[in-house]
This record gives structure tokens, sequence and C-alpha cells, in this order.
């Protein structure tokens, strides 16, 4: 990979993902994997009056990976699941090369990413599994 996908900013954030830690009554909890390249994230969310209340995460993967789920996880919590689900277009957006900035300016770093395909699931990860847990709270 060349060193412009793991630009300072994507290194830095993603060594955050090391104090990541899981919440202990998860109002849901999604797991989710690549099986392609082997990364997992463990993904808790805790809600209040419709919105984030808190998450906690346990991640290993790659750095795109770490750092997708670091910024999910400080950005989400106040959030409502229409603003969350917003924020995760925009992300796919600037993946594929649509549209305006993204939903978060933390995104922005992932768009050295678009170039190559292949680590799109990477960074999309995380907010696959956050996707999966807000689709199971609205189940409820």
């Amino acid at each position: 990979m060349s060193a412009e996908l793991y630009d300072r900013a994507i290194v830095e954030t993603a060594k955050a993902s090391a104090e990541a830690q899981r919440l202990s009554a998860p109002d849901v909890t999604v797991e989710e994997d690549n099986p392609l390249c082997g990364d997992r994230i463990a993904l808790d969310l805790a809600m209040a009056d419709g919105r984030i209340a808190a998450v906690g995460h346990r991640t290993r993967g790659c750095l795109l990976t770490r750092a997708a789920a670091v910024v999910l996880a400080r950005r989400a919590p106040g959030a409502d699941p229409a603003e969350l689900r917003s924020a995760i277009a925009s992300l796919r957006d600037l993946l594929e090369g649509r549209n305006g900035p993204p939903a978060w300016p933390e995104l922005s770093m992932f768009e050295p990413v678009r170039a190559v395909r292949s680590r799109h699931d990477c960074v999309l990860l995380p907010f696959r599994a956050l996707e999966e847990a807000l689709d199971r709270l609205e189940e409820r």
C-alpha cells in the first residue's frame, strides 16, 4: 500500500483504538467481520432519549478499520439514528467520489482510500456494524 493511504491522521487516529472499551450494559451489540482480510469489530451502543448515549467497541484489524471505528466512537454519542445514517451515506459517497464534503469532517481523512477500491470495506466495516445496530434498535 502507498504511504498516502496511511497518512498521519489515519495512523494517529488508529492508535486511539487501543483505548477503546466495551460497554458493560449496551442496548445492542453487533459483531461484523471482513472475511477477506480478517478485520473484525464488536460494536456496543447505549441509547437514551432516542440518541446514542455511549459507544463501545473492540476492533481488530488494519489501520483503516481501527481509525474508522475511532471516528465513529467519537462522533456517534449525542447523534440520533437519522444523523448517523446520513454520516454513513456521506462516507460511502466520499469513497465513491460522489457529492460534497462528508457529514463529519474527520471522515475526509479517508479520501485517499477512494483510489483503492479493495480497501473500501476496511473503512466501512465499523459503519456496517453501526447500520446493523441501528436496524436492530428500530425493530424493537
